[in-house]
């Protein structure tokens, strides 16, 4: 019988992960976006002025791991109204570059953009698990944006009883 050396190659030498820089990385980004949200709320509010819808409602629910924007609605007063097929410029970073690319959309896309934005930054997860649901109100003489946020939650109790 003859002896004979492994001949796998030696284990390679395990990696170092720097959470610090992927944490300060993540700040970072989290900034510039943050940054870039009052020129976009501004160009949405001068937009809806300028198309005489007084505000917009929009209604999500979101549970099982997926959510969705249900609706999307314009008012003039308490009037129902259409929007207009007026674009406005959108100032977003993408994942993979590293620049503020300005985009041209219409100012429902743009409401349903934000609408995201902020459930994603405020209560981020909304859609897993039992989910939430909720609605958001752009008032655009006021020029804020209200969030109702309801949280769906199982519940249970545990009771423990000696005799």
């Amino acid at each position: 019988m003859t002896l004979t050396e492994p001949t796998l190659a030696p284990p390679m030498a395990p990696t170092t992960v720097d959470m610090a820089q992927i944490f300060a990385a993540h700040a970072e980004r989290a900034s510039r976006i943050e940054a870039l949200r009052p020129g976009n709320k501004d160009r949405l509010f001068d937009g809806l002025m300028a198309a005489g819808i007084t505000h917009v409602t929009v209604t999500f629910d979101g549970a099982g791991d997926s959510g969705q924007i249900e609706s999307i609605g314009a008012w003039s007063g308490e009037t129902a109204v259409e929007f207009p097929a007026t674009e406005i410029e959108y100032a977003a970073l993408t994942w993979d570059d590293p620049e503020v690319e300005i985009r041209q959309l219409s100012l429902e896309d743009v409401v349903e953009q934000l609408a995201y934005d902020f459930l994603s930054d405020t209560h981020g997860g909304w859609e897993n698990n039992d989910g939430a649901w909720g609605e958001f109100c752009f008032d655009a003489a006021a020029r804020c944006i209200h969030l109702e946020f309801n949280e769906r939650f199982t519940s249970s109790e545990l009771y423990t009883h000696d005799f």
